[in-house]
């Protein structure tokens, strides 16, 4: 059935002999390039049930054809379906709960592809949509910084294809609810590729048909996947597999698919892959798609966390902390991304700052404190301040990743990591660790099949920390969230008595404990109402926060930034 649907499709296909499209091509809307912000009632209404996504790639025009069968329910009167999909994929054909419709019954002028249904469905009721469509998909300019379509070749000249999602949404490649509360249940895929390529992709594979001309269709099955978390992946891949047995007593597949002509390096990587998901189980819990897969593929770009299949794209970089900092990071966010998904971009900082965080505690568990401070102050050198970490409303991605649109850019990764590191100093290391847990399985007792992917916020992430430690803790997020300055701590001295206050932008309360080293000795001042003083003998030797355990203001960092940008200017200016 698949095969006759996609031959349906194949009208629309371009022909051979239209020129390839170029890096930005063809261009997008605004609302395609839009992922997320505030929904309206029809959008709200719909509940994601299932989706069987059949794709037909073909690498010689670099077009796509496919088959989508999306099962929503109802969660109020429902009498048009508001689904996006980029125009540049346009729609030949929609049968609705086995009823085709006539072309009249749909519009897609600006890439939110509007279905008038043949009859209103009731609150609970259930429609079908099945979308039939194809054409040339945009193709990204600087994957993942940018999103589409990445086409490359092998060193041999075979085609090598990725999709990325994460900035302008899913409805790049398949028509879908691009905002994050959108995510399908359950996703099908069935990936047809040209003979001889292999088509890894999400959750479990169901199996592989070789059809009549050589071509393969790669079947998969992925329980609540992540909006932009789908990814279509092309190459003639070699595959390297193996179990992991869990501290849970559950045994967890693990693949990496590679170019040829990579084994010796893609083993060493895939050595990676047990003790890095031991540290994670142990630090946080039970990895989430134990019952599928952990799943790697090399792109031809970067990375970018698509569930239970990482894109990674790292080259087999080699670091001084002596392991992948990018299937590090990517596999974080099966945790903080695809287990726990912020309910609204203005929240990612959930996802980020706690993906960046893992890193300095994996240094820590491999190699002992030291790696941990040596690899949060290389961190510390990239926080910004320009911008609150959340703006309190509902936003779309392009408003919290991109500085020029108002978000905070690379601070929801540094200065998210780190607020969470000075929050962990601050409550203790089991309030901490209990406090992420609740966070992403819901529960604070954990173990395979007793949790789902789930939504969650800063405000409920706030509740939590209130609930595991009995205390109020808004004055510290509403200072590091909130504010784009850090606290500033004030030191004066009177004869022999040395002052500290906390300055935080709204001259708001700050009662941010500090410890102080005398002569060697340590000790905490409480900073009761933001404010403390001791005495200290005369020529007595000082260190606040001996060990850098609270982000605060630096001049030293603030210097070294004017610095830079005074150098780059100059630099520009340089005649060539």
């Amino acid at each position: 059935m698949i095969s006759h649907l996609l031959l349906a499709a194949s009208a629309i296909a371009l022909l051979a002999a239209t020129p390839l499209p170029k890096k930005g091509e063809p261009a997008i809307t605004a609302q395609t390039q839009r992922s997320g912000g505030v929904l309206t009632p029809e959008q709200t209404a719909l509940r994601f049930d299932s989706a069987d996504l059949a794709f037909d790639v073909l690498p010689e025009t670099e077009s796509l054809n496919g088959v989508a069968t999306l099962v929503f329910t109802a969660k109020a009167p429902l009498t048009r379906l508001p689904i996006d999909l980029d125009r540049n994929l346009p729609v030949s054909a929609i049968v609705i709960d086995g009823v085709p419709l006539a072309p009249s019954a749909w519009s897609n002028p600006e890439g939110r592809l509007t279905i008038t249904l043949p009859k209103p469905v009731a609150a609970g009721g259930k429609v079908t949509a099945k979308i039939i469509y194809g054409g040339t998909p945009h193709v990204a300019v600087k994957a993942p910084w940018d999103d589409g379509m990445v086409w490359s070749k092998t060193r041999d000249g075979r085609t090598w294809f990725a999709t990325t999602a994460e900035g302008y949404g899913c409805d790049l490649f398949w028509p879908c609810l691009d905002f994050p509360t959108g995510e399908p249940a359950l996703v099908t895929l069935h990936i047809t590729v040209p003979k001889g390529l292999k088509a890894p992709s999400n959750g479990v594979l169901l199996g592989v048909d070789t059809l009549a001309d050589g071509r393969t269709t790669w079947n998969w099955r992925a329980k609540h996947p992540n909006t932009y978390g789908i990814a279509l992946n092309v190459g003639p891949y070699e595959e390297i597999s193996g179990t992991y047995k869990s501290r849970f007593g559950n045994s967890i597949p693990m693949y990496y698919w590679y170019l040829p002509g990579e084994k010796v390096q893609a083993e060493k990587l895939f050595a990676e892959f047990a003790p890095t998901l031991d540290f994670f189980e142990t630090m946080i819990g039970p990895y989430p798609f134990g019952d599928e897969k952990l799943g790697v593929v090399e792109t031809p770009h970067k990375g970018m966390e698509h569930q239970t299949i990482n894109a990674y794209g790292n080259g087999y970089e080699k670091a001084p902390e002596g392991f992948d900092w990018l299937f590090q990071h990517e596999f974080a966010h099966e945790w903080f991304g695809n287990q726990l998904t912020a309910a609204n971009w203005d929240d990612y900082w959930l996802h980020e700052g706690y993906g960046t965080y893992m890193q300095p505690l994996y240094g820590q568990w491999r190699e002992g404190r030291a790696r941990y401070a040596a690899m949060m102050q290389g961190e510390r050198t990239s926080i910004m301040n320009l911008k609150p970490i959340t703006q309190q409303r509902v936003t779309t991605e392009e408003e919290v990743y991109e500085l020029d649109k108002g978000g905070a850019g690379q601070d929801i990764y540094y200065k998210g990591s780190w607020m969470l590191y000075t929050l962990r100093s601050l409550i203790g290391d089991k309030a901490f660790f209990d406090v992420t847990r609740l966070a992403v399985y819901g529960r604070a007792d954990p173990k395979p099949g007793n949790f789902a992917p789930r939504f969650g916020s800063t405000k409920e992430y706030e509740a939590l920390v209130r609930k595991v430690t009995g205390k109020d803790y808004a004055w510290f997020f509403d200072v590091y969230l909130r504010q784009a300055a850090l606290p500033e701590l004030v030191e004066t001295r009177t004869g022999n008595m040395l002052g500290l206050a906390w300055k935080v932008p709204g001259n708001g309360p700050f009662p941010l404990p500090v410890q102080v080293q005398i002569d060697g000795k340590t000790r905490t001042l409480p900073m009761t109402g933001g404010k403390a003083s001791l005495s200290v003998a005369a020529g007595a030797h000082v260190v606040i926060d001996p060990d850098a355990l609270v982000l605060r203001r630096s001049i030293a960092l603030e210097d070294v930034a004017t610095w830079k940008a005074v150098q780059a200017a100059k630099a520009k200016a340089k005649p060539q």
